[in-house]
């Protein structure tokens, strides 16, 4: 069994003059919850199109699980579950009507099985009522329940807490991470919420103008570069002009009791011992390179 579930092989899509993807080369492993990341307009979309075939690539191939793409596309695809964009129902039938409708198209399905997807994304309880009574984050799980009717091994969502509450973002997030964590699917989650995609990612790839600007552990890429710390002492009044004295990359404005800096991880232990050596009280130093700071300093400069 191999463990790269999904590469792209010099994937490109032009739209005359345009180049949409420009050869991209990603890998997908098993188990992964790989973020797909990049600004509006980034090829994102595009490339999720291409690999679920319902766009055509101007070059280069799609391995799903070692199948090729262009040669067998049913095979490839037959592991493969996907929420692109805004799922689409019946709004006058049931939930548990439009799933085995809909979810009895490739194969039959049970009850009981519809039954066991709608109580894993919780909308059991919701079975019986009509689509058109459903929030949006309601049927973004219900389109959810639909992919996992097939029991795919490899999941692609395509921006899926777009137009969602903090409360429907919360509750896809804990959804994906019971998938990725209870049933072993690997999942490919495009988005442009930076923040989402940094609680529950385990490995990214950011693109840019349909290029692969960085891929990796989402850990090791963050500790790569300066680190934001916030620094908090005993004289806060201080601390910024002590601050012009030590070399840092940027020095942010004073937030509260504390000053937030840019600074090699490396230099922090020093930063520490000079900051004890100048009689400061230090109360916290605290560092943190969020993925928001990296992908715009990486975007910025691309």
């Amino acid at each position: 069994m191999t463990d790269t579930v999904l590469r792209t092989i010099n994937l490109t899509k032009r739209y005359q003059s345009r180049v949409a993807v420009d050869h991209l080369n990603i890998e997908v492993q098993r188990g992964d919850i790989f973020g797909f990341l990049g600004p509006n307009g980034a090829g994102k979309s595009t490339t999720i199109r291409m690999i679920l075939h319902l766009v055509f690539p101007t070059e280069g191939d799609v391995e799903l699980f070692g199948v090729s793409l262009n040669r067998a596309r049913h095979k490839a695809l037959a592991k493969v579950g996907a929420v692109v964009e805004k799922p689409a129902f019946y709004g006058h039938l049931s939930a548990l009507r439009n799933l085995e409708i809909l979810g009895g198209l490739q194969k039959p399905v049970t009850r009981r099985r519809i039954m066991e997807e709608l109580a894993l994304v919780g909308l059991a309880d919701r079975a019986q009522d009509p689509v058109r009574t459903y929030s949006h984050g309601m049927n973004q799980r219900l389109g959810l329940a639909l992919t996992l009717l097939n029991d795919p091994e490899l999941v692609i969502l395509d921006e899926p807490t777009t137009g969602l509450d903090p409360q429907g973002m919360k509750e896809v997030r804990e959804l994906i991470l019971k998938l990725s964590r209870e049933r072993g699917v690997t999942i490919l989650l495009s988005s442009h919420l930076l923040s989402e995609v940094e609680m529950i990612a385990t490995r990214m790839a950011i693109i840019h103008q349909g290029q692969l600007r960085v891929e990796g552990s989402v850990r090791d890429l963050l500790e790569k570069g300066p680190a934001e710390v916030l620094v908090k002492t005993d004289r806060p009044e201080e601390l910024l002009r002590f601050l012009t004295t030590f070399e840092v990359t940027r020095t942010a404005s004073q937030q509260g009791d504390g000053v937030r800096v840019e600074l090699a991880p490396a230099r922090i232990p020093e930063l520490n011992r000079k900051l004890v050596e100048a009689g400061f009280d230090v109360l916290a130093l605290v560092p943190r390179r969020s993925l928001e700071t990296y992908f715009l300093d990486l975007i910025s400069g691309a």
